[in-house]
């Protein structure tokens, strides 16, 4: 995938929700931008993210990010690479240590922009999130990373209380439970 399929597959993006759709000009915006894949863009940048899931959508793996002290879907930034599929799953195996992670649909499974805060190292930005749905076997080992405290399995019944009101995350799992792809 690059920044061409990309901005197709951006332009073609159906979802019912509305603040999703109301962020694709957005990211059409800044994929125009030479550095959109850059962490130099200091405002803003894409990154990748995988919401893994098990093959009876009853589950997802969720980390709890060391900087952000939140539980969230693994990912993480584009460093120049266009192909964000591939950083999504790169950052899957990266962040967990699966091996059986299969794509599910090459096609985008959410859209998300959020703020970053400012850190010892960079000023307050924006992830432009571009999300792909992932399968994975529960019974494999996980690895945590160094960017994680923790990796769990999260039952979707169990999911909502440990996030919080994180609208991203709470959209993707009514997404999943609705989803009619059982692959």
């Amino acid at each position: 995938m690059d920044s061409k399929l990309l901005g197709e597959y951006i332009r073609n993006y159906k979802t019912p929700f509305e603040e999703e759709m109301a962020m694709i000009p957005d990211f059409l915006e800044l994929l125009a931008d030479p550095m959109a894949f850059s962490r130099d863009r200091k405002e803003g940048h894409f990154t990748a993210s995988a919401w893994i899931v098990n093959r009876r959508r009853t589950h997802t793996l969720l980390t709890l990010h060391r900087k952000l002290e939140k539980w969230l879907q693994l990912g993480g930034h584009a460093d120049d690479n266009q192909n964000l599929l591939e950083v999504a799953m790169n950052e899957a195996r990266e962040e967990s240590g699966l091996t059986s992670l299969r794509l599910v649909d090459r096609f985008i499974f959410d859209l998300d922009v959020h703020l970053i805060p400012a850190n010892a190292v960079d000023a307050q930005h924006f992830h432009y999130d571009v999300r792909f749905l992932i399968e994975a076997e529960m019974d494999e080992p996980l690895l945590i990373s160094p960017e994680s405290k923790d990796l769990a399995w999260v039952g979707f019944d169990m999911t909502a209380e440990l996030v919080g009101y994180n609208a991203s995350i709470l959209r993707m799992l009514e997404k999943t439970s609705r989803s009619e792809i059982l692959l």
